[in-house]
C-alpha cells in the first residue's frame, strides 16, 4: 500500500531506536505538555495555540480520542477495529488532509551521526551551520531553523530556496516526523532537499503514513506509555471519517472538507 523507508524518523545517532515518545496516555491531561502541530488557522474550538512560526501553529492533542483509537488499533492488520467494522488511514486520506504526494521516489537514504557531516551539509545548503549547542545528537533544534528563516532576505532564488527548505524542515520536525521532544528534527532529511526541483518528486505522503502506522503499532505495546508521529493526521482523519467525534466549530467554514 505504501513505501517504507529503510531509516526511521526516530533513529538515534548511535543506531538505536528512541522509545516511542511524546504523547502521554495519562488521564491527568492538564499536566501534559504534549502537542501536535497543524498549519495555522482559526481553530478556537480545537484549543489551538496561536503562537506560530511562519504558518505552523500548535493544537493541543485530544487525549481521550487518541487513547480510544489506539485501543482499537490492531498491529497484525494495521486497521482500527470498531463495533461496526474495520477502517484505516489510507494514502488517499494523507493526500486529502495534508496534500502530500503519495507517488514518486521513496524517502530513503543513509543516516549519518557525525557533527562534521551535519555541519558540511548545512553549509552547503544554507551557507551557515548550527553550533553544537543548537544540536541534540543528530537532531537540529527547530529554534535554529526558525531563527535562520526569520533572518533570510528573499532577494534572489537562492535565498528563497533556503527559506523554503527551512520551512520544510520545520514541517518535518512538527507535523510529519516529530520526535518525542517536539523541539528538533533529524538532519538526515537534508540530503533529500539538495536538488530543489526534485523535492516534489519524493513520496512524502507514503513516508508520513508509514510513520503513523509505526507509531500506532508501538503504542499498542503493554509497556508503552507515549506515542509520537503525525497526530494531526490521525485527529483530522478521525474528525472527517467519524464526524460525530469532531468538535463543533464557531465558524463552519474552517472545516470545509469535514462539513461536506
Amino acid at each position: 500500500m505504501f513505501q517504507t523507508s529503510p531509516f526511521s524518523p526516530n533513529d538515534s545517532s548511535d543506531g538505536s531506536i528512541d522509545p516511542p515518545p511524546s504523547f502521554s496516555f495519562s488521564d491527568n491531561i492538564a499536566s501534559e505538555q504534549s502537542t501536535a502541530y497543524i498549519p495555522s488557522r482559526d481553530l478556537e474550538c480545537c484549543n489551538v495555540t496561536t503562537t506560530c512560526h511562519g504558518s505552523i501553529g500548535v493544537v493541543q492533542c485530544q487525549s481521550a480520542l487518541v487513547n480510544a483509537l489506539i485501543e482499537r488499533w490492531r498491529p497484525e492488520t494495521h486497521t482500527f477495529h470498531f463495533p461496526v467494522g474495520k477502517c484505516v488511514v489510507t494514502l488517499e486520506d494523507v493526500a486529502l488532509i495534508f496534500g502530500l504526494p503519495t507517488n514518486g521516489l521513496p524517502v530513503t537514504g543513509p543516516t549519518l551521526s557525525s557533527y562534521e557531516a551535519l555541519e558540511a551539509e548545512c553549509l552547503d545548503q544554507f551557507g551557515v551551520a548550527p553550533r553544537q549547542a543548537d544540536c541534540r545528537g543528530s537532531f537540529i533544534k527547530l529554534t535554529w531553523f526558525r531563527a535562520l528563516k526569520d533572518r533570510l532576505v528573499l532577494v534572489d532564488d537562492i535565498q528563497i530556496q533556503r527559506y523554503v527548505k527551512c520551512h520544510i524542515m520545520l514541517l518535518f520536525g512538527t507535523v510529519m516526523f516529530g520526535d518525542k521532544s517536539g523541539a528538533g528534527v533529524h538532519w538526515k532529511f537534508l540530503p533529500l532537499l539538495r536538488n530543489f526541483a526534485r523535492i516534489i518528486q519524493f513520496s512524502w505522503g507514503s513516508a508520513c503514513l508509514t510513520h503513523l502506522y509505526r507509531a500506532l503499532c508501538r503504542a499498542t505495546r503493554v509497556d508503552c506509555k507515549e506515542i509520537d508521529g503525525p497526530m494531526t493526521l490521525l485527529l483530522a482523519w478521525a474528525w472527517i471519517r467519524l464526524p460525530f467525534l469532531a468538535p463543533i466549530p464557531n465558524n463552519r467554514r474552517i472545516f470545509l472538507i469535514a462539513n461536506r
